[in-house]
């Protein structure tokens, strides 16, 4: 039985004042749960059973630079039960199979998806479960970790999202994030979003987990190979219709404060499962699909891999 997509409004999907639910509390989702709760919108986090309890009794607390330090209150549930306008995907791709179970397809016939994951494929997953027009590609830039249930640390001075323009008005959606305390941007192209993720934080994520290092060693102690990655990962970039600016790629880890560590390098230093196949794995599928010659790129997801 195919799946019918309900007509949109002219104001897009959001009603003014949005039911949002959050598919995994951990660093993002966290993050951007206590952000919107402290704006004043219902927020419901589905979770597994240990943390949706700490969440219900005693909400999420936020350590922030940028923010200050404040705790938000939020509903909190093993699955979603009811309706709502937005649903937030904020787990780690290695867990996005098994999480959707969580988010029935009916109770967002009303609504937008918004993925916030590393990665590029998981968005056609994303489409062929909810109905593509539901789903609008994003990524956000932001150093946010769980340390506990509940208990998130926002390390960077910003927290930053861009949409991907397609069929429905961004514009609500956009306004939303932004008066949370989240800059969105809304760019018209989606590959250009996806792609501009991707070519950063293939470099970082690879170098940084393969040495165990933050970025201020990689790039004094390994930047030739530092460079040399952007290089491969900006041809196929390229090739799939986004950014291909090295030295802009460059000059961004050069900013970053020396002490910075990826994502995949703080899951491999706790002992979770690494987000290879979605960063590595999708740049070398890629790379494959046009004919692009990625040494640098294969020897490090091989050797990542067989540790």
């Amino acid at each position: 039985m195919s799946h019918t997509i309900p007509p949109v409004g002219e104001s897009g999907l959001l009603p003014p004042h949005p039911t949002v639910a959050v598919l995994g509390p951990g660093g993002i989702g966290g993050l951007l749960a206590a952000l919107l709760s402290r704006s004043g919108h219902r927020v419901i986090c589905i979770a597994g059973k240990e943390t949706a309890r700490t969440l219900r009794h005693s909400g999420i607390h936020v350590r922030s630079r940028q923010f200050g330090d404040f705790t938000a209150a939020v509903e909190a549930d093993t699955v979603l039960r009811e309706s709502v306008d937005l649903c937030l995907v904020t787990v780690k791709q290695t867990t996005l199979d098994a999480a959707l179970d969580r988010i029935p397809p009916h109770l967002l016939d009303d609504g937008l998806v918004l993925p916030l994951l590393n990665g590029i494929e998981h968005v056609e997953v994303l489409r062929a479960r909810y109905g593509a027009p539901r789903v609008t590609p994003a990524v956000i830039r932001v150093e946010s970790t769980r340390t506990a249930p509940g208990v998130i640390e926002h390390g960077s001075p910003f927290l930053e999202i861009d949409l991907a323009a397609g069929r429905e008005p961004l514009t609500p959606l956009a306004t939303l994030l932004t008066a949370a305390g989240a800059d969105t941007r809304v760019i018209p192209d989606e590959n250009a979003v996806l792609w501009a993720k991707l070519a950063f934080l293939a470099p970082f994520a690879l170098l940084t987990t393969r040495y165990r290092l933050p970025i201020g060693d990689i790039r004094s102690e390994r930047r030739r190979e530092l460079a040399a990655l952007v290089e491969e990962t900006t041809a196929v970039s390229g090739a799939c219709g986004g950014p291909t600016d090295a030295t802009r790629i460059l000059a961004r880890y050069d900013a970053f404060p020396p002490g910075s560590k990826s994502s995949m390098l703080r899951d491999a230093e706790a002992g979770r499962p690494l987000e290879l196949d979605a960063i590595g794995g999708a740049l070398l599928r890629a790379a494959e699909r046009h004919g692009i010659h990625v040494p640098l790129t294969t020897r490090l997801v091989t050797e990542l891999d067989a540790d």
